[in-house]
């Protein structure tokens, strides 16, 4: 593995400590963690907080009513065609964000030898869109995220001269960069808002990766698969929870 690979590695695996320090303590005890097992995990800590925050709730309704009726989904924000969705809202984010975007997803999750790199699979305009979206949670991180974009192109020529930007740089000094913001809990006070920033991207980069086709080849899902045989637990892992 690159020097590269092995750094970025380590981040994703201390960001999902995190956000899951419950989960981090007891699997690594029971597992051997290489670089995919570590990016499994953090693909599972990522996926939660969008998936609690997915639902739009009673005050996004028009009327704050919900109704079921047999004809199927109306294709409206509030009840989707979901074997034909459809974004309502137009997607804020410059081509200039974006590419800047997609260098920083690039980053967290960089291609190799069983996937290609993130932003080679969109995730860069999920973020896009994400943030797009008219809601409380997503105009929060909109704030969040294109300040964050902007902090990271200044710090890009505060280090290496005025103009240079952020994914002109070599992956040597992106590294550098996101080394410092990697941690909020470890990052000097002058970089704290930039941990928090990276954080959302790298929670938003994981979920968005992991669910497409190709990260779920990455992450070896095969939920929805009829299987031949089930293998269940081992032994010690249940007799660490009391199972066996």
């Amino acid at each position: 593995m690159s020097n590269r690979k092995q750094r970025g590695s380590n981040r994703e695996q201390r960001g999902a400590e995190e956000r899951r320090e419950t989960s981090e303590q007891i699997l690594p005890m029971l597992l051997p963690m290489d670089r995919r097992m570590a990016l499994k995990v953090m693909a599972v800590a990522a996926a939660m907080p969008g998936l609690t925050s997915c639902g739009t709730g009673a005050e996004d309704a028009v009327d704050g009513s919900l109704s079921i009726g047999a004809a199927g989904p109306a294709g409206t924000a509030w009840d989707p065609d979901l074997l034909s969705p459809v974004i309502p809202w137009e997607r804020i984010l410059t081509q200039d964000e974006l590419d800047t975007l997609a260098a920083l997803c690039d980053m967290i999750i960089p291609a190799d030898e069983r996937s290609p790199s993130a932003s080679q699979l969109g995730t860069h305009h999920y973020i896009d869109e994400w943030v797009s979206a008219p809601y409380d949670r997503m105009g929060r991180d909109r704030v969040l995220i294109r300040e964050g974009l902007v902090w990271l192109d200044e710090e890009a020529a505060r280090r290496s001269g005025q103009g240079t930007r952020f994914r002109d740089l070599s992956p040597e000094r992106k590294d550098e960069i996101c080394s410092d913001i990697a941690y909020v809990r470890e990052a000097a006070p002058r970089f704290e808002s930039g941990a928090r920033f990276f954080a959302r991207v790298r929670d938003l980069t994981s979920g968005a990766f992991w669910t497409t086709e190709e990260g779920m080849q990455d992450l070896q899902y095969i939920g929805n698969v009829p299987l031949e045989r089930w293998d269940p637990p081992p032994p010690e892992v249940l007799e660490y929870l009391g199972l066996a």
